[in-house]
């Protein structure tokens, strides 16, 4: 199979409670795969898209049980490596009423921060339409060296680079350092998705989502995906962006959400996937939202992940087709 998209970036356990509440609370969690990029990956080969995806895991019993489901879910192994000296990162979810969640992270020189920079080789990339990371890998350790290394060699081959800040404090040393390793990855970004509130810790403010695309957009990325949850998403692409310019908005599909985790990562995998169908920007910002919408009907990140015909389906019975 010829593979046009890479992923690259951690995959993780996420154990999920058993009733909303504070984590002091909660007594019982059931184990299900996550991280971003992992989530990103198998909802594009949910999609059809089978990427390449490039992560790092644990020889532990963690680690297999990760491998393991990449593998289920249809992703090739060729960069899916196995640290005999670290242990699986994992992550402590909390939900709130609204199944909106909270990450607390056992990640302490754990695999997903032992990327090697050039483990992907020109060679790799020369046949590669599409490259996607996050932030996540820019953490610590030698990923956010290997991170940058890929995303800058990425867009010297003429890859589209695209970029999700996915903040999450908790593991950075401060703000700061957060916005400046990020700043310094968007140099190589083309696609750049994320929330007001994630651009606004970049320094990319404005009066509306759509002002916060277009400072995006005014840095470097030709296009910017705001997300804003159950109120849909904007996108705001330059005059050199392959697709043609301008401001989209979509309000989103109403859904009765069990669990938000990896809605954001099922957005960009329908964008990618839409995007590299040739869609223009509207098609796909419609096509992401319901690939979001749907992922978010079942506990777990990757749970509720649907086809394309899944996504069909869902958006004829919401648009009352």
């Amino acid at each position: 199979m010829t593979h046009e998209v890479l992923v690259a970036g951690e995959t993780l356990i996420d154990f999920l409670p058993e009733r909303p509440g504070p984590l002091s609370a909660v007594d019982g969690f059931e184990r299900r795969p996550g991280g971003a990029p992992a989530n990103v990956a198998v909802a594009l080969a949910r999609l059809g898209e089978v990427p390449l995806f490039w992560t790092r895991v644990g020889d532990d019993p963690f680690g297999r049980y990760l491998a393991d489901v990449l593998a289920d879910r249809g992703l090739p192994d060729r960069f899916v490596e196995r640290d005999p000296d670290a242990q699986t990162t994992l992550a402590f979810v909390t939900h709130d009423e609204a199944g909106d969640r909270t990450f607390s992270f056992y990640r302490d020189d754990t695999a997903d921060t032992r990327l090697e920079p050039g483990t992907v080789g020109d060679d790799v990339l020369a046949d590669l339409a599409w490259v996607h990371a996050g932030a996540v890998a820019l953490s610590g350790g030698s990923s956010r060296a290997a991170t940058l290394d890929l995303l800058e060699r990425a867009a010297a081959a003429g890859c589209t680079v695209s970029f999700d800040p996915n903040a999450r404090p908790e593991l950075w040393p401060d703000e700061a350092t957060f916005a400046r390793v990020v700043r310094e990855a968007l140099a190589h970004v083309d696609v750049c998705k994320g929330t007001v509130e994630e651009f606004g810790t970049l320094g990319f403010e404005g009066s509306s989502p759509v002002e916060v695309a277009r400072a995006v957009v005014a840095d470097g990325p030709h296009t910017a995906l705001v997300t804003r949850g159950s109120e849909g998403a904007v996108a705001v692409a330059g005059e050199d962006a392959p697709w043609p310019s301008g401001v989209v908005d979509h309000p989103g599909y109403a859904v009765d959400a069990v669990d938000t985790t990896g809605a954001g990562d099922a957005f960009v995998a329908g964008a990618i996937a839409a995007l590299r169908d040739g869609e223009d920007l509207a098609e796909a910002l419609a096509f992401a939202s319901a690939v979001a919408a749907t992922a978010t009907t079942a506990a777990g990140a990757m749970a509720a992940l649907p086809d394309r015909e899944a996504v069909r389906s869902f958006r004829a019975r919401a648009d009352g087709d």
